[in-house]
């Protein structure tokens, strides 16, 4: 049986199309990927992230516990901070991507909903020291309301002044009239926030965020707009774009990885050899020349050569042209290169971009 979200009924209630996503029933769209995705970047939307898996590591040793779990530095983050890393596997291979948070007096770790439980399970395999973790998903609801028109809806019923909350940072608030954590973050390339909040509010929230954005139109965003909103800004998916087969060097994380932090971390002596010697493929931004739609794992040629695949691709509804993440071998990953994409058979002709694909967001830094 598939899990359902405290935000369930609301999706029902909305006229949502649901599916199987991670295990869980949730909307693929409600009036459309198209309009939906427009609403994002052109006002403001609200997703359901509920299905992500939400840790809380606390304990004297938390720090060095996190630290060697994952790649990027955890040492350097403030009070109320945000990370973007990855979790790696001892040859190089990615467990999973996630944002840490560091709050006053824990850690907050939010992973894909789909590899949750593996997530959970690499955590425990790993546990040492002074350090306890507690996975509290079912616990607490995840909103991301997302666009240009996101905090003015937020302010209006907010006790924070949200202008004070940087990009990758967070604050305790009461919202709604629950208290909550705010943070600046998301996933659409826009100015906008995640919420996690006790689930028993959910009702309560999502109600209040509508009332709220209702002069500008607000709507409840599926994951189909969620998956070309991410795709435009070059965030790569898990199990699309990264998984356990692809490191975070040839994926372009290496930004993520910090290859000298005191302690080390899984997968640290592989990762500094791909880094040495240069990975021999490249996850590239491609852009087609006609008006062909590149879909996951089609092949990738140059002069007839299979030099590559694409990993997600879709019709970009801000450029209204067909864009794609591939792996490329690396002497063709520069950016201006011409290739091709087998399109079911016919051959369509595609440039190297740099990302993003849309470079207009309002996301603040």
């Amino acid at each position: 049986m598939l899990k359902t979200t405290p935000f369930h009924g609301k999706h029902l209630a909305a006229g949502g199309r649901m599916v199987n996503f991670a295990g869980y029933d949730l909307p693929v769209m409600f009036r459309g990927i198209i309009p939906e995705h427009k609403k994002v970047r052109t006002a403001v939307g609200v997703f359901d992230v509920s299905h992500m898996g939400r840790i809380v590591v606390r304990g004297n040793g938390a720090l060095n516990f996190i630290n060697y779990l994952t790649t990027n530095d955890v040492s350097t983050l403030a009070v109320n901070q945000a990370q973007y890393s990855v979790m790696c596997y001892p040859h190089g291979g990615i467990v999973d991507d996630l944002v840490i948070y560091r709050l006053p007096d824990h850690y907050l770790l939010v992973v894909n909903g789909a590899n949750n439980e593996k997530d959970t399970a690499w955590l425990r395999q790993h546990l040492s020291g002074d350090a306890q973790f507690e996975n509290l998903t079912d616990q607490i609801a995840q909103l991301a309301v997302q666009g240009p028109k996101a905090e003015p809806t937020l302010q209006k019923i907010c006790s924070t002044d949200l202008s004070t909350i940087g990009f990758y940072r967070a604050a305790r608030t009461e919202l709604a009239g629950v208290e909550m954590l705010v943070s600046r973050t998301g996933y659409t390339g826009e100015d906008g926030f995640e919420l996690y909040f006790p689930a028993k509010y959910a009702s309560t929230v999502w109600d209040a965020i509508f009332d709220a954005g209702r002069e500008f139109e607000i709507e409840p965003i599926g994951l189909g707009a969620r998956d070309t909103l991410r795709l435009e800004m070059k965030m790569a998916l898990y199990g699309n774009d990264i998984d356990q087969t692809t490191n975070p060097i040839e994926a372009g994380l290496g930004w993520v990885v910090k290859l000298d932090k005191p302690g080390g971390f899984i997968g640290q002596d592989v990762l500094r050899r791909v880094h040495e010697e240069k990975p021999t493929r490249r996850l590239v931004c491609l852009e087609m020349l006609d008006n062909s739609i590149p879909r996951p794992r089609y092949s990738i040629l140059s002069k007839d050569v299979e030099v590559g695949h694409v990993t997600s691709g879709t019709r970009s509804p801000s450029l209204d042209r067909g864009i794609a993440l591939g792996y490329v071998r690396r002497d063709l990953a520069g950016t201006g290169t011409e290739l091709e994409i087998d399109i079911r058979g016919r051959r369509a002709g595609a440039r190297i971009v740099k990302p993003p694909f849309y470079k207009h967001g309002s996301r603040k830094q």
